[in-house]
């Protein structure tokens, strides 16, 4: 198996799972916030919408379908 085919299994797989779940929310941690001495910690909420899971889906789709030309 050749990289360009893992890259196209991998795309593929990404986007069905963002389909799947009609795009993922995720959280990372924020910037801490400090407030009459008492210290907050913060997250910040990220998505990642459908249209880029199916990008993906399309994107892996075509890098499994076409072949490169031969000179």
């Amino acid at each position: 198996m050749n990289t360009k085919t893992i890259v196209a299994v991998i795309l593929i797989a990404l986007g069905v799972v963002v389909l799947a779940y009609s795009g993922i929310t995720f959280k990372t941690p924020g910037k801490p916030v400090e407030f009459l001495g008492m210290h907050i910690e913060t997250t910040d909420s990220h998505f990642i919408p459908p249209v880029a899971g199916a990008l993906a889906l399309v994107g892996g789709i075509v890098l499994l379908v076409v072949r490169p030309r031969r000179a």
